[in-house]
């Protein structure tokens, strides 16, 4: 039977990871309260932030921002998306 968790993103009792995605407290606080759901919005969200931010994910900086914005996407009310950022139609 699949883990649940109440997710703090959507909201509800959804699936949960099987694992830690992330190192450190943080990864914990994510694998306890984060659903795979959630977690799959977040890598596209988070893929958005390196593509027009042109971020260089070999410098601390870009992670330390990624991981900001990270908590500010689960935990703290979400993560904007970048300024001028329009969605492309399919």
């Amino acid at each position: 039977m699949a883990k649940m968790v109440n997710c703090v993103v959507l909201g509800k009792q959804a699936e949960g990871l099987e694992r830690s995605p992330y190192p450190g407290e943080l990864g914990q606080r994510i694998l306890e309260n984060v659903s795979q759901e959630a977690w799959q919005q977040w890598m596209k969200h988070q893929t958005i932030l390196i593509n027009e931010n042109q971020l260089a994910l070999h410098k601390p900086e870009a992670r330390k921002f990624l991981e900001e914005e990270m908590v500010k996407f689960f935990f703290e009310g979400g993560s904007q998306m970048p300024e001028g950022f329009v969605m492309p139609t399919k």
